[in-house]
């Protein structure tokens, strides 16, 4: 007696360890579930797409938002994956639900910008799969180790659109010093990582252990299986392997069914404003992405865009050349302008034909431009880089690079120098010391921002334009002939781009 109440003893505790067990690897397996959400509202941080990703769905509305869909039989989910003709096994389980559920229903939105993206993307990743007679499914994993953005950046220090870490990256020839990070190139980022799936299938022969050791390391994959008894199926081994990368494969198995069956789920695509059709030009001379833009009257964003592995906006081709992405109808201008953009403001950017040296805290260093002298002025709170930049008739690309400024981030009691003309300096210098407050002659500018851009106007003689969803700064200079980004910037006294909202109303332009 005393023995069988034993063993039913041992038998309970050991239930109850089971159930533990399984309520903490279910546990586990939400915490990663609610860590990779995160990481994918934080990775969908494009230019292109800032306007339209700032409202992220926060949590509370998500879960609601899951009640708005017509849930789906298992069955309907188990036979649209074994319909998808690949190498790759699609299996269905509650992991894979569950990232399903989160990708159709709680990330509708960030589903719909990367469906835009892929239009630019995919043919990229495809052509690179196809020359290695590798499955084109894999295309879909740059959604989950990046959410399609080149450059996204992991705490662990993986970079690019692939997420190469350094070494990795450098393995795999990929370029990376102080002016290029060849793993933000979608192109040779692409080219790299098809080579180091193809490496990883010569060693696991499945491909979801491949998958797997993508995101981990093939040391960490060879440890789950020896630990396991030298079991090869990722499900077999699935709680032998790191946290982070037990929901990896899943979240594959999820994005592959999400981007296949977009349309079933009623998805509309979000234009990404990246032109299909480019052109590479091979830059056999240095060349500032500014060079560019003032010369053909783009906005030096669209050339960042499409060229992220180039770090200070510079192509440093000096012992060889390097290649420049752009749209296929700007590549044309280029060839006709080429000339002229090499030599423009060539001296500014690169004296004595030199890529200037970077100091340790890697900020460029400024030559003062010919003819012109340095005064300076201290940010004050409502100041805005388009506002200074109008105040002392500079361009606003010229401040930035100046002072080293990213973006439009300057902060309150931050020095800025500024060149203005000679014969001016002592003018200007009276402008600065006005705004800051001290005492100077009387200036000839208003509070305002400066009569080149006719702020004394009233607001009647402003041409308006409603801002609409999906719209951003350059698709709304794009409708105005003549107007530019920082004229819209500094009329209206933005010093955020990616807050606009859907119902703003923005001064575009004195009405003529």
């Amino acid at each position: 007696m005393k023995k069988i109440l034993l063993l039913f003893t041992l038998t309970g505790c050991l239930s109850m360890g089971y159930a533990q067990n399984e309520e903490i690897e279910e546990l586990e397996f939400l915490e990663e579930k609610a860590a990779y959400e995160t990481n994918l509202d934080s990775l969908v941080n494009l230019w292109h797409l800032r306007s339209s990703v700032t409202d992220l769905v926060v949590d509370s509305i998500s879960e609601a938002a899951e009640r708005l869909y017509e849930e789906l039989p298992d069955s309907v989910y188990i036979a649209r994956l074994a319909a998808i003709n690949s190498p790759i096994h699609f299996p269905f389980n509650s992991q894979v639900k569950s990232y399903i559920k989160l990708y159709t229903q709680r990330r509708r939105e960030q589903v719909e910008n990367m469906l835009g993206l892929s239009e630019y993307y995919f043919p990229i990743f495809e052509e690179a799969l196809d020359a290695k007679n590798m499955p084109m499914e894999l295309k879909y994993l740059p959604i989950i180790e990046s959410a399609l953005n080149p450059r996204a950046l992991s705490g662990a220090g993986a970079s690019g659109i692939w997420q190469f870490m350094y070494y990795t990256g450098k393995r795999y020839g990929l370029e990376i010093n102080s002016y290029v990070d060849e793993r933000r190139d979608p192109v040779k980022a692409s080219l790299a990582a098809v080579d180091f799936l193809h490496d990883l299938y010569k060693i696991y022969g499945d491909w979801h252990l491949v998958i797997a050791a993508y995101n981990c390391g093939p040391g960490n994959v060879n440890k789950a299986i020896r630990r396991s008894g030298g079991k090869r199926d990722f499900w077999e081994i699935y709680y032998r392997l790191p946290k982070e990368t037990r929901g990896y494969v899943p979240a594959f198995i999820a994005a592959a069914y999400t981007m296949t069956y977009a349309r079933e789920h009623d998805f509309v695509t979000k234009p990404s404003f990246l032109p299909i059709a480019t052109d590479t030009i091979m830059v056999g001379q240095p060349l500032h992405f500014s060079q560019i833009a003032e010369v053909m009257q783009i906005p030096v964003e669209i050339i960042r865009e499409l060229n992220p592995q180039y770090r200070r906006d510079v192509v440093p081709a000096k012992d060889k050349a390097y290649p420049l992405r752009l749209a296929f109808d700007h590549s044309t201008v280029f060839a006709s302008l080429e000339d002229s953009i090499f030599k423009h403001r060539r001296y500014h950017f690169f004296p004595d034909n030199k890529l200037v040296v970077l100091p340790s805290d890697a900020r460029h260093a400024v030559v003062s431009p010919a003819g012109r002298e340095g005064i300076h002025y201290t940010v004050k709170s409502g100041d805005a880089v388009g506002l200074i930049a109008g105040w002392f008739n500079v361009s606003s690309s010229d401040l930035r690079y100046w002072n080293n400024i990213n973006g439009n981030l300057i902060r309150v009691g931050q020095r800025l120098v500024v060149y203005v003309p000679k014969d001016k300096a002592a003018h200007y210098q009276n402008i600065a010391n006005s705004r800051m407050g001290r005492s100077s002659a009387p200036s000839t500018f208003s509070s305002a921002p400066p009569a080149s851009i006719q702020a004394n106007l009233s607001d009647t003689d402003y041409i308006y334009h409603t801002v609409r969803s999906g719209e951003n700064l350059w698709t709304i200079a794009q409708k105005y002939p003549g107007v530019t980004n920082e004229d819209i910037l500094r009329l209206n006294n933005i010093t955020d781009a990616s807050k606009l909202k859907p119902g703003q109303k923005l001064k575009i332009k004195p009405r003529s």
